[in-house]
């Protein structure tokens, strides 16, 4: 615990910039409230006035928390949440930091993750790559993902890509920890192909084997490969099913485990999602929003090259 507790308050300062007096706010679930404690307890010692809120774990990523969490998550300065389930897309996060908090979400972090991988990496280099990335993205009206023969273009037309650097340190900032991607919310109905996910998919963990997804009028339309039941959620309606988010991936320290928070970051990986987009530019609110990620892609942004086989050409 008290190894925790020590990063935890790394945490605060160097990703958060807590200052003493601020209202820190830890949200998490019955599943992770052992990081909970540590970051309210790190809180503390850096002179906060610190809240723990501990509730029921959410059933997929991008539910809603309870009506009294969304509460709070707007008065705090504040928020950091290690939960099971993603709240980065939710609405109570997007209104939380309207009101100028700063947002810190951890789905799926695990107490080996807090220690080691992507959280231990130089993020002022992470932070750098990620705003080029995201230029790039914002300048761009498509992209082409090549893969094993398979090729899906994304029409990216007039929509901002997002940066989410792992640093949070003023009003209204937020993103996951640990981090490290530049992402875009493409058009919803502007993504057309075929692509493989080889690395992992929120609803499976890490893969053993490929998923090979059919995608056309930005829905997805068919997905086979082992556990692919699994994704059925995405195959009950349009909503859930459009293509939501293109990711790219700028974190060297971050490791493929199965856990999204941590495998999206992996550098030079692409990750497509399906879902909610609502709260990084896009229009679509679905009941789940839900990532897999792409080893070693080939992607252009227009017609110029930015990553051949997993490896930047910057």
């Amino acid at each position: 615990m008290e190894n925790l507790v020590k990063i935890a308050e790394g945490v605060l300062v160097s990703c958060l910039a807590v200052k003493p007096g601020e209202e820190v706010l830890i949200v998490t679930d019955d599943s992770r409230k052992a990081i909970g404690e540590a970051l309210y307890q790190a809180a503390g010692n850096l002179g906060c006035e610190k809240i723990l809120m501990v509730m029921g774990e959410r059933e997929v990523s991008g539910q809603e928390p309870p009506k009294a969490v969304a509460a709070a998550m707007k008065e705090a300065d504040v928020v950091i949440a290690p939960t099971a389930q993603s709240l980065t897309h939710t609405n109570a996060r997007i209104e939380a930091a309207k009101a100028g908090t700063r947002v810190a979400t951890m789905p799926g972090i695990t107490e080996e993750m807090f220690s080691r991988g992507a959280m231990t990496a130089d993020y002022t280099a992470v932070e750098k790559l990620t705003e080029t990335i995201t230029e790039m993205l914002t300048k761009a009206s498509s992209a082409r993902i090549e893969k094993d023969g398979k090729v899906l273009t994304i029409n990216l037309n007039g929509r901002d890509g997002v940066p989410s650097p792992g640093v949070y340190r003023e009003a209204g900032k937020c993103g996951n920890l640990p981090s490290g991607e530049a992402y875009i919310a493409p058009l919803e109905d502007g993504s057309d192909g075929e692509m493989i996910i080889d690395g992992s998919m929120v609803g499976i963990g890490k893969l053993d084997s490929p998923l090979h997804m059919v995608i056309s009028g930005g829905k997805l339309r068919s997905v086979a490969g082992e556990k692919s039941e699994n994704l059925d959620i995405l195959l009950k309606n349009e909503t859930n099913g459009t293509l939501c988010e293109l990711g790219i991936g700028t974190n060297e320290a971050a490791i493929l485990n199965g856990i999204i928070l941590e495998d999206e970051k992996v550098y030079g990986t692409v990750h497509i999602a399906f879902g909610t987009n609502t709260s990084f530019g896009g229009v679509n609110k679905a009941e789940c929003h839900m990532d897999g990620i792409i080893l070693r892609p080939t992607l252009y942004l227009d017609d110029v090259k930015v990553i051949e086989d997993g490896v930047f050409l910057l």
